[in-house]
């Protein structure tokens, strides 16, 4: 399929790109099950439901609440899909249906995707790790040559300068990098890069 991004022995990764942002909407799905999750109900629903029906999607997962990760979740919900998203977040979303816990197990399918609470760019930021393959969806906390905006209503940059150090750079330096904007990244390639953030600030 055109959307494939990412593939291994257990795991498959389908990205779109949607909305005026440019958001990454990613579909984790399992190969032996073929169940999978969506990552960002982030814009351009139709689309999103098309995505859905095709690979079996059977719930969403939220990085975090901002305007532009959201935009869809209307009408995901509308179609019967649950939309699940931190505490600290929810007040951002119309509506939802589960809450996501800081270091809890989301089975999909035989996979196991770790929750990584990470915040800074939003109180409620959720990174997600795959168990058994090298990959980490970092939300909008960390991209390509640093951390995520700060700027906004409830970020923090001190907040996700540690989150990312203490909680994403402890992971193996091959770990894939998938951002809610733009290009992967590994972690072994900006882990190098934390002094320079802080000392530039951003």
């Amino acid at each position: 399929m055109t959307t494939l991004h990412y593939q291994d022995n257990q795991a498959e990764i389908h990205r779109v790109v949607v909305g005026p942002m440019e958001n990454n909407v990613f579909v984790l799905r399992c190969r032996e099950t073929g169940e999978a999750v969506l990552l960002d109900a982030a814009n351009e629903h139709e689309r999103l439901l098309e995505l859905c029906r095709v690979l079996n999607v059977r719930e969403v997962l939220e990085t975090h609440g901002h305007w532009d990760h959201i935009q869809a979740v209307p009408q995901i919900r509308d179609a019967g899909y649950s939309v699940h998203v931190t505490a600290q977040d929810a007040h951002m979303l119309d509506s939802y249906d589960e809450i996501l816990e800081d270091e809890s197990v989301i089975s999909v399918g035989r996979l196991r995707l770790h929750t990584i609470h990470t915040p800074g760019h939003t109180p409620g930021s959720m990174s997600f790790r795959l168990e058994g393959s090298p990959v980490v969806f970092s939300g909008d906390t960390l991209f390509p040559g640093g951390a995520g905006n700060t700027s906004f209503e409830g970020g923090d940059f001190t907040t996700i300068i540690e989150s990312i150090d203490r909680r994403l750079f402890t992971l193996p330096a091959d770990t894939l990098v998938l951002p809610g904007h733009g290009d992967d990244t590994t972690i072994g390639a900006e882990r190098p890069h934390l002094d320079e953030w802080v000392d530039r600030g951003w």
